[in-house]
């Protein structure tokens, strides 16, 4: 059935009430906390500096029972390091891994082997280029591989990356058991990631292949990478309080069939970063590749709640006229998404369909925007290569969906977005302005 046009006229009015002293009174919406959780172990403010020298190489395979890296210590990783043969590699709190910018060095972990990269607020562990004036795409990034299912044509494939390995088998990822295990990753900064290669695109901060839903991955920053921030095929996880800062491509893309819920996490971009297209914050697609899709197998399913999704700058409407800012949302069809309670601000539009998706009441059931937070966007939700949207606004529109629609300035929404030693991206309510309609 085709959607019926509707004049919907949405008219909220919020009630207001300031804190008192420096503490500020926020929104149910957006990324939440009682306190700012991107204090300490983030960091926002990236400039050039001498980088210690490296005590450890690490290079070719690491194998044992359980291979720790020692805080003590500084590591170099070189070339492309592969952790295999079931071995857990352990990180501890506060350890620093310098990537080796010449050899584009990457980090993988092998199907069957496990990391245990667990830092701590005020002691994160720090993966980032060897360089001391870094730039985005110096080296390759971490690949987590799982035995989890895809939607991929055979059981299992290969990382198609060009990874340089002596075993094939230490580029094999998927299977059948969803609850495996690849390990924990918590309180981690990655930077300057993504690197650019002939024959096979840019590489991705963290790119997790068939990971289980037994895999822990929370409080992970990720700046400036060439490529995406995360990269999820197939598999399913949890993921909580993620940070994308400045990515050239998508922040978050979520492809081949993965069932993942994400909560309480951040994306930053800047227009000036970014790529010129196929870059938003969230990609939602089933096969980025349809023919290696065998899309009688599971669809992907992205369930997404207190998302804060910006563009950061200075001169917004600037940007957005000369053609620098582009969709937050992208949804291809055959796909699933659910979000609810999150904030888009400053977007070109806010939201755009695959033209491959019919407007009909079956496919818009499979995505939905629930409490919502529209601000500063030119447009809202849209059909690829369409400029008529009225069907669609007036669908999310409808007050059923309790969506909120502003054009408030960044500096009157978030509670302190521009202090970039120590940002605070809640939003807060004492300087929000009831918004009266979607258009």
């Amino acid at each position: 059935m085709i959607l019926k046009k509707h004049n919907v006229l949405l008219l909220l009015v919020i009630s207001l009430f300031f804190s008192t002293g420096s503490t500020f009174a926020q929104q149910e919406k957006g990324i939440v906390g009682q306190n700012n959780w991107l204090s300490y172990w983030t960091k926002f403010h990236l400039k050039p500096e001498t980088k210690p020298k490296p005590t450890q190489i690490l290079s070719g395979e690491i194998k044992g029972d359980t291979v720790t890296l020692l805080k003590k210590e500084i590591y170099l990783l070189l070339g492309d390091v592969f952790v295999t043969d079931s071995t857990r590699l352990v990180i501890e709190p506060g350890t620093l891994i310098l990537a080796d910018h010449k050899t584009k060095a990457s980090l993988i972990i092998t199907s069957g082997s496990t990391i245990h990269a667990k830092g701590n607020q005020t002691d994160p562990i720090v993966f980032t280029s060897s360089k001391d004036a870094p730039r985005a795409g110096d080296w390759g990034g971490i690949f987590l591989l799982g035995d989890a299912p895809s939607n991929k044509l055979s059981e299992k494939d290969l990382v198609k990356k060009g990874l340089v390995s002596y075993s094939p088998d230490n580029l094999i990822y998927g299977g059948t058991n969803t609850e495996s295990n690849s390990g924990v990753m918590e309180y981690v900064r990655i930077e300057y990631a993504g690197k650019r290669t002939k024959d096979f695109g840019f590489f991705d901060a963290l790119s997790l292949y068939a990971v289980g839903n037994q895999t822990q991955i929370s409080n992970i920053m990720m700046s400036y990478s060439k490529g995406n921030s995360l990269y999820i095929v197939g598999g399913g996880v949890d993921l909580k309080q993620l940070v994308s800062f400045k990515a050239s491509h998508s922040d978050y893309m979520f492809d081949s069939g993965t069932q993942v819920n994400i909560s309480n996490s951040l994306a930053v971009r800047s227009p000036y970063d970014s790529a010129s297209k196929g870059a938003a914050s969230i990609h939602v697609t089933t096969n980025s590749n349809e023919e290696e899709a065998n899309f009688a197998k599971v669809k992907t399913s992205v369930t997404a709640n207190n998302l804060t999704l910006l563009n950061f700058s200075n001169n917004l409407k600037n940007a957005i006229e000369v053609g620098l800012v582009h969709e937050a949302i992208y949804v291809d069809a055959n796909t699933q998404l659910t979000m609810n309670k999150s904030v888009i601000s400053g977007f070109n539009p806010a939201v755009i369909f695959s033209r491959e998706i019919s407007l009909n009441d079956k496919n818009l059931q499979q995505i939905r925007f629930t409490n919502m937070y529209f601000n500063s966007c030119e447009g809202n939700i849209f059909v690829e290569f369409s400029k008529d949207n009225e069907d669609l606004e007036s669908w999310y529109g409808n007050s059923s969906f309790q969506n909120v629609y502003s054009k408030g300035e960044d500096v009157k929404t978030f509670i302190d977005h521009k202090n970039l030693k120590n940002p605070d991206f809640r939003l807060r309510i004492n300087k929000i302005i009831a918004s009266s309609s979607s258009n």
